[in-house]
């Protein structure tokens, strides 16, 4: 049987996961509630556990107060048992009550930017033997460890301080972003935080695109398209609808959210074809992916984007039928604050004819996906997270000789 869930319950879901992802995390696992119940001063940040107000003693002898901070392991909101041993510290080494260095824990010195506003300067190892069994014998392992030699010092000073944050972290995503963090790229991950992103045009690539950008934590994505999501667009978009859904007709748009909202909070659908009475709902935008047909509807986008201070990226695909097999060209071409005088050329705004490549409606999904690649590859290294060497603003990659070709450098 079928369970259709209407936009209320939709809505009702949406507000329970926004009252506190982060207090719903330490009630519904036993070793971040434990952390909590023992008085350990604890909370999520991005993906990691920060344990605070951890007392240690410095080389100088002298009681002082760090940060020990680990990854988090989850199945959705569920902790799984730590992928590693490892944990960092914000604070000097620790030291013995002597001021001798705890040797045995030492592993990293350095400055780590761990992203969401945190910041370390070692890296701990100690791997009781067996492993962790969970996040409350991890963290607690470490904290006496740390807090040992303070308590010689000072007795009766402990980690455990019966505290809690006053306010949790609030977050774009239904469930925590782990991904970045145990890799170690948090921090790069936050240069995307604060866009707020428009994909125009949500079909075969405007699609891929919805499905790699909504994996980031950006503010907030603007979805444009009028077109019904029918039979031909299941075979070149991301995922696999059922019959149910395509007999049902849902405007590409609805139906897109309707998926990726389970993971990003803010995306906003908007069933309207962008023209001189609707242009203005790209207000805001401070990055745009085109992937829509040529015509005056383009020119007006792109005249509202640069007059906004906005980048963008237009995607362009023509494929041909010769000779029993397909060949074309994809396109990528960007526009930023620093370069637009390449936009005249590199763009059409008027619709082609039949020896026209970039107007052959032929789309394969592989294809699809690819051009989506490139084109977010291409945001991100706008945004610093990827390295830029040449700062291209144009790329096209031919399918025939597998042949990729930078142009228009900044």
């Amino acid at each position: 049987m079928r369970v259709n869930s209407g936009p209320a319950a939709r809505l009702t879901s949406r507000r329970r996961g926004r009252c506190s992802m982060s207090h719903a995390l330490f009630s519904r696992n036993n070793d971040l509630k434990r952390l909590r119940d023992e008085g350990y001063f604890v909370q999520q940040q991005g993906g990691h556990l920060v344990m605070r107000e951890v007392p240690y003693v410095d080389a100088h002898r002298e009681v002082r107060i760090g940060t020990l901070i680990s990854t988090l392991t989850l199945a959705g909101d569920e902790t799984r048992t730590p992928d590693t041993h490892v944990v960092h510290w914000d604070g000097e080494f620790p030291c013995h009550a002597d001021g001798a260095p705890i040797q045995g824990i030492s592993h990293a010195n350095g400055a780590f930017d761990l992203g969401h506003g945190l910041k370390a300067t070692h890296s701990f190892s100690s791997k009781p033997e067996g492993g962790y069994t969970n996040y409350h014998h991890k963290m607690t392992s470490y904290a006496n460890i740390i807090s040992g030699p303070a308590a010689v010092l000072k007795p009766g000073l402990t980690p455990r301080t019966f505290r809690t944050p006053e306010e949790e972290e609030k977050s774009v995503f239904n469930y925590l972003e782990t991904a970045s963090d145990r890799v170690g790229i948090g921090a790069l991950t936050q240069l995307l935080a604060n866009e707020r992103v428009a994909i125009i045009g949500v079909g075969g690539t405007g699609g891929y695109i919805l499905d790699f950008v909504a994996k980031t934590p950006v503010r907030e994505i603007r979805l444009f398209d009028s077109d019904e999501f029918l039979t031909h667009n299941a075979f070149r978009a991301p995922g696999a609808p059922s019959l149910e859904e395509l007999r049902e007709a849902p405007k590409k748009v609805d139906y897109l959210k309707g998926i990726y909202s389970r993971m990003h909070r803010n995306i906003v659908a908007h069933d309207v074809a962008l023209g001189a009475d609707t242009v203005h709902l790209l207000d805001g935008v401070t990055f745009a992916f085109l992937s829509l047909d040529a015509g005056e509807a383009k020119r007006l986008i792109v005249e509202k984007l640069e007059a906004s201070g906005a980048s963008f990226v237009d995607v362009g695909m023509g494929l041909e039928l010769d000779e029993g097999s397909l060949g074309g060209i994809l396109r990528v071409t960007a526009s930023t604050p620093r370069k637009r005088d390449h936009i005249s050329q590199r763009i059409s705004f008027v619709g082609g004819g039949e020896q026209d490549i970039y107007a052959s409606n032929i789309q394969v999904a592989d294809l699809n996906a690819l051009n989506a690649v490139l084109a977010v590859v291409k945001w991100k290294k706008i945004r610093g997270f990827y390295r830029d060497l040449e700062a291209e603003h144009h790329c096209t990659y031919t399918t025939d000789g597998n042949i990729l070709i930078n142009g228009d450098l900044e």
